[in-house]
């Protein structure tokens, strides 16, 4: 095992954050999905080790690999701003067994509108628990606001879903097989900004390069939202637009006629070899550390910065969320 370094930044990127390779590379290893399958007591252990190692008490006889796997285990499990356990189903590495469920039953179980109903809404629901968990914990959200929230996404995800079933009846058989697709772009496009809605009223904390707040602002808030759900709509769309063209060619096969009741299993399986590298290559497309050049700040924010910095703070920055 190899001896951790003198100076040993537990925080520090592994790998080069400004590209999208170094981000992919990031975001494999905390969306592991095999990391939902580890106890309590040792993500427990894991946040007490990257504490310790913070305040720059390194346990003794600890490795850097240890730590390192201590630190994807934090990550993995734990929230960005608040340092909070987050809840199983809303973390970015239960997306793969969770996602690959869902999505696949959604595009085996599309011709009927009661199936339509229940998978979208199972959707929905798995949807606002991720965007929850997931949003700027700095940004406190009423249980008022999460129902709203809920609600209108799950009715707009029926309605485009429903329309578009019933629309599509006399379509060719593959534009009916795209229309979950379309309800969970449609949703995810009012289910993450409804769910995040107190960082667009009231903004977000914006940062200078060295992490000193700089003020809160909204049009910062807009941009981390609008990147976030353009992510989840990507994570969506390979499996979402691929797999039913893939369906439609198999399922002309003799043998995949005679083995129907393993026709969900298999959408399944196939929905989980596509997130497996989506979830991390979605999560990548933008910075977790966002920037917003001063310019673009709302005009009193951006006065206020000038008038205390000068010219010394052209960008600012801030945690777009997942």
């Amino acid at each position: 095992m190899a001896a951790v370094p003198l100076g040993f930044d537990i925080d520090a990127p592994r790998w080069d954050q400004s590209t999208f390779m170094g981000r992919l590379w990031h975001f494999f290893n905390i969306t592991d999905p095999r990391t939902v399958l580890v106890p309590e007591r040792e993500l427990d252990r894991a946040q007490a080790m990257v504490a310790g190692c913070r305040a720059g008490m390194v346990p003794p006889g600890s490795s850097q690999e240890q730590l390192l796997y201590a630190k994807k285990l934090y990550d993995s499990a734990f929230h960005p701003d608040s340092g909070e356990k987050m809840n199983l189903i809303g973390r970015m590495s239960f997306q793969v067994p969770g996602g690959m469920a869902l999505t696949g039953c959604m595009l085996q179980f599309y011709r009927t509108v009661p199936a339509v109903v229940f998978w979208q809404w199972v959707n929905q629901s798995f949807n606002a628990i991720v965007n929850y968990t997931n949003r700027n914990a700095a940004s406190p959200i009423s249980l008022a606001q999460i129902g709203v929230a809920y609600v209108t996404a799950t009715t707009t995800a029926l309605a485009t879903a429903v329309g578009l079933n019933l629309y599509t009846k006399r379509a060719p058989p593959l534009l009916a097989r795209w229309v979950p697709f379309a309800a969970v772009a449609a949703a995810n496009c009012v289910n993450i900004p409804m769910m995040r809605q107190q960082e667009i009223i009231h903004g977000i904390s914006v940062t200078d390069e060295d992490n000193n707040e700089l003020g809160h602002s909204r049009r910062a808030a807009v941009k981390g939202i609008a990147q976030v759900v353009v992510s989840r709509i990507t994570m969506a769309a390979p499996g979402m637009i691929i797999l039913p063209i893939i369906m439609e060619r198999l399922e002309k096969f003799p043998f995949m006629q005679r083995i129907r009741v393993l026709h969900a299993p298999l959408q399944v399986l196939l929905c989980g070899g596509f997130l497996l590298f989506m979830v991390p290559a979605a999560c990548a497309l933008f910075p977790q550390r966002c920037s917003l050049a001063l310019a673009d700040l709302e005009p009193e924010l951006r006065d206020s910065i000038v008038t205390k910095h000068g010219d010394q703070v052209p960008f600012v920055y801030f945690n777009k969320g997942l």
